[in-house]
């Protein structure tokens, strides 16, 4: 089914919402932005300094992107505009069945360029850090967990980003004791900072003789990946470092060698593991760049703690407090809590990862003040 229909008055509507687009993105800006880059990268003495000019590139790449997605979107509604009028014209189907297809791929376009749009924060063009933990529920809640992790890869895989798993050692029974891993793609952090919160379950229980229903939490925790410009104070003598045998989601072993890590920073009691590659270095790596990002996040919940100490108390997110819910029974519906979007069709979220309705609704209505009602 098609997503508009096609009229001059469409076509003119989507006229206006692309120059709108243009105008949320400051595209001219980052016209001037990406030449200045561009010159900058020119000079002979720019890779003298590979951090900085990695970051420069970085910055050219996602300048660039911005533009050539402007510029097909442009395109298209050119070439939609060409096709109708001459459908009109000679009285062609085919040219108004391409026009009809152009102009579908252009509002599908622009919704996500209105989505990017939207991202303002220091990190939410970048990778993210990804955690999912077992809350109330037992057994119950460690099944919930791998689910969730599941419908996060197939999430990721659907968007096109690349998913590498730092941790995700199994339940004693069922199901996983946590789940942590890196979603590297264009705007990844901004997407999934939807999900960061408690998700409730509520089914009839697998491990339950009798049949009951049963409530079960999980709590999502979502970090930007740091570049390594961003500073992160960590004093090697905070670091306790634990290497032991790994074991991988599913009970297989993952190498014969003790080279999964354990760091525990001593002053804040914070524990990051990593059992994913194959080398203890690796792994240390990945750790300590996750603990960095973790830091980092605590550093900047206290100075937002200070400041919220002058606007009265705030409710911490708890379990029970959740975000959104899973019911599968006694009838079938996701719903989020906050924005009020709903899924009837349970499977396609929880089996095919189909989360950009919820991810988008949180968004915009993030990006609309939260307005009551």
């Amino acid at each position: 089914m098609s997503e508009v229909d096609l009229s001059r008055a469409s076509l003119g509507a989507l006229s206006a919402r692309l120059d709108e687009v243009e105008g949320y993105l400051h595209i001219d800006d980052r016209r001037a932005e990406a030449r200045a880059l561009e010159e900058q990268s020119a000079r002979p003495d720019f890779w003298n300094d590979a951090e900085a000019a990695s970051a420069t590139m970085a910055r050219l790449t996602r300048a660039r992107e911005d533009i050539a997605a402007i510029d097909d979107a442009r395109r298209k509604l050119d070439d939609a505009m060409a096709a109708f009028d001459l459908a009109e014209e000679m009285g062609e189907d085919e040219l108004l069945d391409e026009a009809q297809q152009l102009a579908d791929e252009l509002t599908s376009d622009l919704g996500e360029l209105e989505l990017a749009s939207w991202f303002t924060g220091e990190f939410d063009h970048g990778d993210a850090i990804v955690t999912v933990t077992p809350g109330q529920g037992g057994l119950e809640a460690q099944d919930w967990c791998e689910m969730l992790f599941r419908m996060y890869l197939r999430y990721c895989d659907r968007r096109g980003w690349k998913v590498t798993v730092n941790d995700a050692p199994v339940g004693e029974v069922i199901g996983l004791d946590r789940a942590t891993f890196t979603v590297s793609g264009k705007n990844a952090y901004g997407m999934l900072r939807a999900e960061q919160g408690v998700h409730r379950l509520v089914r009839i229980s697998p491990t339950d003789a009798k049949k009951r229903r049963q409530t079960t939490f999980a709590g999502v925790e979502v970090l930007p990946v740091l570049p390594e410009d961003v500073e992160v104070e960590i004093d090697p003598n905070d670091l306790r470092i634990d290497v032991y045998h790994a074991s991988g989601h599913g009970g297989q072993g993952v190498n014969t060698t003790d080279s999964a890590v354990r760091v525990t920073h001593l002053p804040t009691g914070i524990v990051v593991t990593c059992q994913n590659e194959r080398s203890q270095l690796q792994n240390k790596a990945f750790a300590m760049g996750i603990l960095r990002s973790k830091l980092y996040e605590l550093e900047q919940e206290r100075r937002a703690a200070e400041i919220d100490e002058l606007r009265g108390p705030k409710h911490d997110i708890a379990w029970g407090n959740q975000i959104r819910s899973y019911v599968l029974y006694p009838y079938q519906l996701v719903k989020d809590l906050r924005t009020g979007v709903e899924r009837g069709n349970v499977d396609s979220v929880l089996s095919d990862g189909d989360l950009d309705e919820f991810v988008v609704g949180y968004h915009r209505w993030n990006v609309g003040g939260r307005s009551e009602g």
